[in-house]
């Protein structure tokens, strides 16, 4: 696999290069080594915002987390001269974990740049699947520096957390599941960071379903994509202050035309609002999710049940499908805990 059109973590002349039969392909090549996930729904929630909402349940994915799904397209496509050089990438998180598993189904080696304030639990995890970490500054320019050091060291092959059409490709296949498994869904919401996750949403849910609403969640305090929405053009991450960890990054090249394009509609949810959604999640459902599963949740409570009531004559989605992104979750770091 040629890779040099990636060099820090973004691309630019493959941003038309990910198509829907990329997506499908992905599903056949990944098929093996995935869970095929369950969709879950809470009386409570649905309750709350008005319309039947349905959960994608990636938080009992491999590793975690939705990111191993692209992370093993992207693995499973390298050549073997590229597996015995190894794989490198940057990540704070889920990512990082993700491709360390991965690489280490395949036998590779993983050269994991992770910044020193990430989750604990997360690092513990790439230990545990065998992932080499090199801790830098949390800073994106310290974390690109990094990865291009080891990457020029030992030749090992970059695969970013999202700004890759094999990644995209993976991650689209979560959609691709929600989708067969709710057919009668009439909106689609998941959260946005970089925009892997959101852009193979949006190559799913077009071709499938080219009527369906497609909506990205956001943290108040990292809310680039809204911004560059709003504005029509990039505006890049520049100080994210938000829980959602898993959100704090900026949209890439190849992602970023995705929710310029294909998103209806990009919705906020402020930090106490998000502890609040993941703490109402956990204690109605028993199931453990991230801080940034929480946005779209506390997004849709907040949008629809403040819509409802002020227009009850507006027409509203009677289905709605949530991607819960991840549930990898520190247990001594909880955000009602520190808060409290």
């Amino acid at each position: 696999m040629n890779q040099d059109t990636v060099s820090d973590g973004s691309a630019d002349s493959n941003a038309t290069s990910v198509r829907f039969a990329d997506v499908l392909e992905a599903a056949d090549r990944i098929r093996s080594f995935i869970h095929r996930t369950p969709v879950l729904t809470c009386a409570a929630i649905s309750d709350r915002v008005g319309c039947n909402v349905f959960f994608k349940c990636e938080n009992f994915q491999k590793s975690g987390a939705f990111k191993f799904r692209g992370a093993v397209n992207s693995v499973a496509q390298l050549s073997e001269a590229d597996l015995a050089s190894g794989v490198v990438t940057h990540s704070s998180g889920n990512h990082a974990g993700a491709l360390a598993l991965a690489a280490r189904q395949f036998g590779a080696k993983a050269h994991i740049v992770m910044p020193s304030n990430s989750s604990e639990i997360k690092k513990s995890a790439v230990r545990e699947y065998g992932g080499l970490i090199t801790e830098c500054e949390p800073t994106l320019a310290s974390r690109i520096s990094e990865a291009a050091r080891i990457r020029g060291e030992t030749g090992a092959v970059l695969i970013p957390p999202f700004d890759h059409p094999h990644v995209i490709a993976g991650q689209g296949t979560a959609a691709l599941e929600l989708i067969e498994q709710v057919p009668e869904l009439d909106m689609i919401v998941s959260p946005i960071g970089g925009g892997g996750l959101m852009s193979g949403t949006c190559l799913a849910a077009r071709a499938l379903k080219p009527g369906l609403r497609i909506v990205g969640a956001e943290p108040v305090g990292a809310d680039d994509a809204f911004q560059s929405k709003k504005a029509g053009k990039f505006i890049p991450q520049l100080a994210p202050d938000t829980v959602a960890d898993g959100l704090r990054t900026s949209l890439g090249q190849l992602t970023w035309p995705f929710i310029r394009d294909e998103v209806d509609e990009i919705l906020l949810a402020d930090d106490l609002a998000t502890i609040s959604a993941m703490k109402f999640f956990w204690e109605r459902t028993k199931v453990m999710i991230e801080p940034s599963c929480a946005v779209p949740i506390a997004a849709i409570i907040n949008h629809f049940s403040k819509s409802i009531h002020n227009d009850s004559s507006r027409k509203f989605p009677q289905n709605i499908g949530i991607i819960i992104s991840g549930g990898n979750v520190d247990l001594q770091a909880l955000p009602w805990l520190k808060e409290r």
